[in-house]
């Protein structure tokens, strides 16, 4: 099909927006257009349209911007948690794959055995382009350092250099005892920590491209254990947001049990309506999961 939509001036885009029942301020809403732009806003006030892309009665431009703030808000509320989760996988990854198979043990095919061989060559390429790329001080020396006799870092080093889909690669390809050894200390099976890094991977590049992230449903569904405190007092939603949330406070209990990051985001959160909180997988009664329960008791 021929795209066919021709090119509107912001002014344009403006006045069609009104003309379909958005109430704003002309000029202020110009003004948003031409600082994030139509397309991106978009993605916010799609819930506000009837089935003839109308907007309904009373939409107005003030509750799609506070969408839009609070998303950005939202986002950077998630990467914090990411983050932290993150780096610890890699520092546990490193620790045990160093010590199983030596600092450069992943030189050898055999010691990532879970890799088929196209997907372990993939794997180097994007290791030794990373290594060449990388400013960063510390790859930096090996590279003046040790670059003549090793093409790439010992894994403590190395995986301070991979993205996150490297990272996943990497557990991934360990053996079958050094992932039931990380995923048993987070207390889950091998298979559930496998979907749940997928998920935080998906879920940090949605926000490190500032895409919108407080209603969506996910793509890459993450596994919910079968234990009670994931069914109870309903099923944890994988393909929603509330899922990812849920998991991060999961995991932020055993790899950082001191961080205020579930006070700052429900702070965030009773700014919303119920009606903005169910788009994100927060059913009634989510307060009485076992796994929010008892933080909530302690803010």
């Amino acid at each position: 099909m021929e795209y066919t939509k021709p090119y509107l001036s912001f002014e344009q885009q403006a006045d069609k927006l009104i003309k379909r029942g958005m109430q704003c301020n002309r000029e202020s809403l110009i003004e948003h257009l031409s600082d994030v732009g139509y397309y991106r806003l978009s993605g916010y006030w799609y819930i506000y349209r009837n089935p003839d892309s109308t907007f309904r009665e009373g939409t107005t431009f003030e509750s799609v911007w506070q969408d839009y703030v609070f998303d950005r808000q939202f986002r950077l509320i998630m990467l914090d948690a990411i983050e932290r989760v993150e780096i610890y996988f890699r520092t546990q990854l490193a620790h045990a794959l160093a010590r199983e198979t030596g600092a450069f043990g992943f030189m050898e095919p055999g010691n990532l055995p879970r890799l088929k061989d196209y997907e372990y060559q993939k794997f180097i390429k994007k290791c030794k382009e990373k290594q060449q790329q990388s400013r960063e001080p510390f790859a930096v020396h090996f590279k003046e350092t040790y670059g003549d006799t090793h093409d790439l870092p010992p894994y403590w080093v190395l995986v301070n250099m991979m993205d996150f889909g490297q990272m996943l690669t990497l557990y991934r390809g360990a053996s079958v005892e050094i992932r039931n050894e990380i995923s048993s200390a987070v207390g889950v099976s091998a298979r559930v920590l496998d979907s749940w890094l997928r998920t935080l991977n998906t879920a940090r590049n949605i926000c490190a491209h500032h895409g919108r992230l407080w209603n969506r449903t996910l793509g890459t569904k993450p596994m919910i254990p079968r234990t009670d405190q994931w069914h109870e007092p309903f099923e944890v939603a994988p393909d929603k947001v509330f899922s990812v949330l849920t998991i991060l406070s999961y995991l932020l209990e055993i790899v950082a049990p001191q961080t205020s990051w579930r006070s700052r985001l429900m702070a965030l959160l009773s700014k919303r309506s119920n009606r903005n909180l169910e788009r994100m997988g927060f059913e009634a009664g989510w307060n009485e999961c076992p796994l929010w329960k008892k933080h909530l008791r302690t803010m």
